[in-house]
């Protein structure tokens, strides 16, 4: 009885342990995808830049804390493409790279981390950066990603948005109406507000920009 009571409370303190880390980490995530809104969407210029570098550094020691984890690999790639969308130019072409190559960590560790948040942020990847000779860029390749991710969050508001703009750039006009309207129409992230709204002025910016060239046709 006593082997029994001692298993018991090394499987429940084992049980608390590994509670408390996955909630530390879900903390700590949230707080630099807050920080990530406020600097993507709110600074400009020098101050944005600055912003970036400082994520850059966080987000590359809660990858690092946490390196079996998809999660940290994603944001990485996140806020290095987001970094990389600021800067602009040939100088971005590197972080583009880079954000390439934690997310398809991201992809290897688990494809279904943050709903297929690797899929979506890889696939855009793909369909922004140029294509050979001077980067990695392959629009066959955005389309199968995005779809990979529309599969795992088909009601997702990141998904639908980024497979929206994607047809939009491809001429698809009608086709990315629907995505953007479902775009619109996702369930509201809780613990995301700020990004869910700026996300939607982005939808609706893109929406008035498809219905202007759906009434050309």
């Amino acid at each position: 009885m006593k082997k029994l009571a001692v298993i018991s409370l090394l499987l429940a303190s084992c049980a608390s342990y590994s509670f408390n880390v996955v909630a530390d980490m879900h903390s700590e995530l949230l707080n630099i995808q807050h920080q990530w809104v406020t600097v993507n969407y709110e600074l400009t210029d020098k101050a944005q830049q600055k912003g970036f570098e400082q994520l850059v550094s966080e987000i590359t020691q809660f990858q690092q804390t946490y390196s079996d984890k998809a999660e940290g690999y994603i944001w990485l790639g996140i806020i290095k493409s987001s970094y990389a969308g600021a800067k602009g130019g040939l100088g971005a072409l590197g972080l583009a790279k880079e954000a390439k190559s934690a997310l398809e960590k991201a992809l290897l560790l688990d494809a279904t981390a943050l709903d297929g948040s690797a899929y979506t942020s890889l696939g855009t990847l793909y369909s922004k950066v140029p294509g050979w000779p001077i980067g990695f860029g392959d629009d066959e390749k955005a389309a199968e990603l995005l779809s990979k991710a529309i599969k795992i969050n088909s009601k997702g508001i990141d998904p639908n948005y980024f497979y929206g703009q994607y047809l939009y750039e491809e001429k698809k006009y009608s086709d990315a109406k629907i995505y953007l309207e479902i775009a619109n129409q996702a369930p509201p992230r809780a613990e995301r507000p700020l990004a869910d709204q700026y996300r939607h002025q982005e939808i609706d910016q893109l929406l008035v920009k498809v219905n202007k060239k759906l009434k050309k046709k």
